[in-house]
């Protein structure tokens, strides 16, 4: 793996990478192309280099010599540090990352979907329910919610057997007011196919009870989850305003 990372650290050789990632089995003349102020020879020996961390493969074909990308060491390097419970953390710092840089706008687009709720209680108390895994159960469908509430970590929801119900990651928090973290139903085959929305719940004191906003992203008009969220938000906030202002959730709606 050293070779990997010394391979990858040279920006000549990352673009010659990009390169091969976008059209595979290029010849040195076409790769040179991609490196105009750097002469043959220096391109060579990037690719060298390259092949030797196993990042390129090459064949001859005639008297060209054709090169391949080869991601499996990158890929082992994934699989070695991040894991599959790392990965939705990465996930959602790299898109938080992204929308950023493309600028405020495309971080604070439109939302697809607005819910609105009043509920008689606390802010802190309407945070609590939100987050505390053995209050969800009772309003989110049957689900205990699993989190550490922190920037990067994954929000996962699980039914009572142990079963995935959703799983996704923290984005932003600001505890009792704000909430925007990553959400990838996994209940449906079509919504996991779909991918995963983007949620903000915002909570407001007003006059002794608390406005709660739902602000859902990512979900185009006439998809699946979009129809899905839609008319499931009104039974999981009608349960949690009734936690909240009587102690008990509504019963199950199957």
């Amino acid at each position: 793996m050293d070779k990997v990372f010394k391979a990858i650290n040279d920006p000549s050789r990352r673009l010659l990478l990009d390169a091969l990632f976008e059209h595979d089995a290029q010849s040195l003349g076409a790769l040179c192309a991609r490196l105009p102020e750097m002469t043959r020879y220096g391109v060579m020996n990037h690719l060298r280099v390259l092949e030797a961390a196993g990042l390129v493969t090459t064949t001859k074909q005639g008297r060209s010599k054709l090169h391949y990308l080869n991601p499996v060491p990158i890929r082992l390097i994934q699989d070695r540090w991040i894991s599959k419970y790392a990965e939705p953390r990465v996930a959602a710092i790299a898109d938080l990352k992204a929308r950023v840089e493309e600028g405020g706008a495309q971080l604070m687009g439109s939302p697809d979907h607005i819910y609105k709720a009043y509920i008689n209680g606390s802010q802190a108390a309407v945070w609590e329910a939100i987050t505390n895994p053995d209050q969800t159960e009772q309003y989110f469908y049957g689900t205990r919610v699993v989190s550490d509430w922190e920037v990067g970590s994954s929000m996962n929801y699980y039914y009572a057997n142990g079963d995935l119900a959703a799983d996704g990651a923290i984005i932003a928090v600001d505890a009792p007011s704000r909430l925007e973290f990553t959400f990838h139903a996994r209940w449906d085959p079509e919504l996991v196919t779909e991918g995963p929305v983007r949620e903000v719940w915002s909570l407001a004191e007003i006059n002794g009870m608390t406005e709660v906003t739902i602000e859902l992203f990512d979900a185009p008009v006439g998809s699946k989850t979009l129809d899905d969220f839609a008319n499931g938000f009104p039974y999981i906030v009608s349960g949690l305003k009734s936690l909240v202002e009587t102690g008990k959730g509504l019963p199950a709606p199957y």
